[in-house]
């Protein structure tokens, strides 16, 4: 039992060795709360150093009693009042351009207050950081603003919304932030700010035990593919068991036929049985 403990640590331990940024919930964990964390992924993405994060929040739930409310994974606010949201997309399927608008309308009709004025509506970014380049131009950024067509002006309504690709990983500073979204260790990382907090959640018992529903998550997962398993096992089991009921009734038929004088031909056409197998039985029969 001690023995059995004593790996499913070691497998814990191993797995959470293996989690970077771009796991959505070990992102939440190593932001929650963590303002020079966020306040350095925005400084980047957005190219402005003078960002002063004032709260950040993660799984923040938006209900919108008219339709489909939304679950934000980062929510961020800054010093001017402007919001943030931030979204790891792993899949391309969890990255498309209308969810994005809908998340920055969402956005809209949260924080306009009842009473207040149009122009009193905040700033709101929308970031979808992928792992792949979903729209396949190779940018490591895209940003999208409306625009007039027209004149090709910008229609500045103050919304935007924003696709970071990961896989544009050189040696600017964007290049380095998305560098340390694959990076599993504390040491290798370029911005110190994710240092500290990525050494607490995988190097101290503290940081294990805040990252029980990560490690809960991974048992279920387990326990999920033992039973898919287990499942798969039955199957061919029951499969092995059905073949051998065929064969015996297949055996069973050519008896019959051999025992009533039947061809060789004739049987091995009616039964579905080999030739070998068939001249086989007739071998036994007369015996």
């Amino acid at each position: 039992m001690q023995t059995t403990e004593v790996g499913q640590n070691s497998e814990i331990k191993q797995v959470i060795g293996r989690l970077c940024m771009m796991n959505n919930r070990f992102m939440n964990f190593m932001l929650d709360d963590n303002k020079k964390a966020a306040q350095v992924f925005l400084r980047v993405i957005l190219g402005d150093d003078k960002i002063k994060v004032r709260n950040v929040r993660i799984q923040s739930f938006i209900q919108n009693i008219y339709g489909h409310s939304s679950q934000l994974d980062i929510l961020a606010q800054d010093s001017k009042g402007r919001y943030f949201n931030v979204e790891v997309q792993r899949s391309d399927e969890g990255a498309p351009a209308r969810r994005a608008r809908f998340y920055s309308s969402i956005l809209d009709t949260h924080f306009l207050q009842p009473g207040k004025l149009y122009e009193e509506l905040p700033d709101t970014y929308v970031i979808f950081i992928t792992e792949n380049d979903v729209l396949h131009d190779n940018l490591p950024l895209y940003n999208i603003k409306r625009r007039i067509d027209e004149n090709a002006k910008c229609f500045e309504d103050g919304s935007h919304i924003i696709y970071v690709n990961s896989q544009r990983r050189d040696n600017t500073a964007l290049g380095k932030l998305m560098q340390d979204l694959y990076c599993t260790e504390p040491k290798n990382l370029h911005y110190h700010e994710f240092a500290e907090r990525m050494e607490f959640l995988k190097y101290s018992k503290e940081g294990e035990e805040k990252m029980t529903d990560v490690i809960e998550e991974y048992a279920a997962r387990k326990a999920e593919a033992l039973a898919k398993e287990a499942v798969k096992e039955a199957a061919k089991e029951a499969a092995k068991k059905a073949e051998e009921k065929e064969q015996a009734n297949r055996i069973e038929l050519a008896q019959g036929l051999l025992a009533d004088g039947m061809s060789i031909e004739f049987t091995v056409r009616h039964s579905k049985l080999t030739e070998a197998e068939v001249r086989e039985l007739a071998s036994k029969l007369s015996a």
